[in-house]
């Protein structure tokens, strides 16, 4: 659907007149909010965090996480091979999914559901920002003429699958519970 026909045609056409609206400086700043250097590091002070604090779960949380971040360009560049869009500004392909808005995406929603545990008032917050975050991303990649916007909604919706597993699986599968530690009482 993204690569032909009706929908493709609408995209472009909004694509093309949302390209170069806005100061270059933000919107530059915005879609550099994607890059692995910018958005890995949150991911990973939150997963660090979150570890360190500890409690019930800890580990399987983080490990979702870890794994949902490792799956982004697992999935991403066999998607971006495969249906082979041309860019805004090039005939090159390769656009579809935007790898961008996927590491955005992940990395600030996975460190939102991370923390988001140890926040006492305001829960909101971690998940707004991430929005915030994801959604600035992506409209500074339209906006620069990086990706289509169906390039970046195609992102959205496979990142939010995979952070709805990396968050759900672990709660479905809590870790064993420990062996005790006192001697086992003796037999009558």
């Amino acid at each position: 659907m993204a690569a032909h026909g009706p929908l493709r045609r609408a995209d472009e056409r909004l694509g093309r007149a949302a390209v170069g609206h806005g100061p270059a400086g933000l919107t530059e700043f915005l879609a550099d909010l994607g890059n692995l250097a910018v958005a890995l590091p949150v991911l990973a002070a939150a997963l660090a965090y979150t570890l360190w604090r500890g409690g019930r779960g800890a580990l399987p949380r983080a490990a979702g996480a870890a794994l949902a971040m490792a799956a982004v360009p697992a999935l991403v560049v066999p998607l971006k091979s495969w249906i082979a869009r041309p860019g805004p500004l090039t005939p090159d392909t390769g656009y579809y999914p935007s790898g961008h808005t996927a590491t955005a995406a992940v990395a600030y929603g996975g460190a939102a559901l991370l923390l988001v545990v140890y926040v006492r008032r305001h829960r909101w917050w971690p998940p707004a920002l991430a929005l915030l975050l994801t959604l600035a991303t992506g409209a500074g990649l339209v906006l620069r003429g990086y990706h289509w916007p169906l390039d970046v909604a195609g992102s959205w919706c496979l990142c939010a699958v995979l952070l709805l597993l990396s968050h759900r699986l672990p709660a479905r599968y809590p870790p064993p519970p420990r062996a005790s530690r006192a001697p086992a009482a003796p037999d009558r």
